[in-house]
């Protein structure tokens, strides 16, 4: 109808000559897929394009971009692009960028290529700066490797117990109590 080209050509060839329309995929990724407050969801997300998460979660979160709302609460790991955390995250972290606004709440660990906090987010857990958090993620940490090795078989002429190793080179740490500790052991 709208066509500048021959009139005589019939409608059937006209449609060879046009490209293939878009692919609704397309389409869809450019929308935020929205989880609304009144949502608890037990499981994994998985997700290319951006999620902004207002309920509950009790599992992992994968996706391109993640918003986590004021209201919104992760139980489990968080893997993204970008994350911008104003709730709740029980769990790991691991994302390119990640923002923690004020009213964020983490305990676990983040692993990050760049990190903003602001004044009044609440942090327990480790930071670590990658330069691909997300390609890290498949890698097995260093004390699993030494759990996996076989323990020596014990000869029956070693008559003597293993050596205890020292807690202190291992976590100097460890054996401190805290100053309020010692004082309440004491009777009234």
């Amino acid at each position: 109808m709208f066509n500048k080209g021959n009139k005589d050509q019939p409608l059937s060839d006209l449609g060879s000559q046009q490209s293939a329309p878009p692919k609704r995929t397309a389409m869809k990724s450019k929308a935020p897929s929205i989880l609304s407050s009144d949502l608890v969801l037990t499981g994994t997300i998985v997700s290319d394009g951006e999620i902004q998460l207002d309920g509950q979660v009790d599992g992992d979160v994968k996706a391109g971009s993640l918003i986590i709302g004021e209201d919104a609460a992760v139980n489990g790991e968080v893997q993204a692009e970008t994350v911008v955390i104003r709730g709740k995250v029980n769990g790991s972290v691991r994302a390119r960028q990640v923002q923690l606004a004020s009213t964020a709440r983490i305990e676990g660990d983040i692993v990050h290529a760049a990190l903003s906090v602001e004044s009044g987010a609440f942090f327990d857990g480790h930071c670590r700066h990658s330069s691909d958090p997300l390609k890290d993620s498949s890698a097995k940490p260093a004390a699993a490797t030494v759990k996996d090795t076989p323990a020596k078989p014990s000869s029956s002429s070693d008559s003597k117990p293993p050596a205890p190793s020292s807690s202190k080179t291992q976590d100097p740490l460890g054996d401190l109590e805290p100053p309020m500790a010692a004082s309440s052991k004491s009777s009234f």
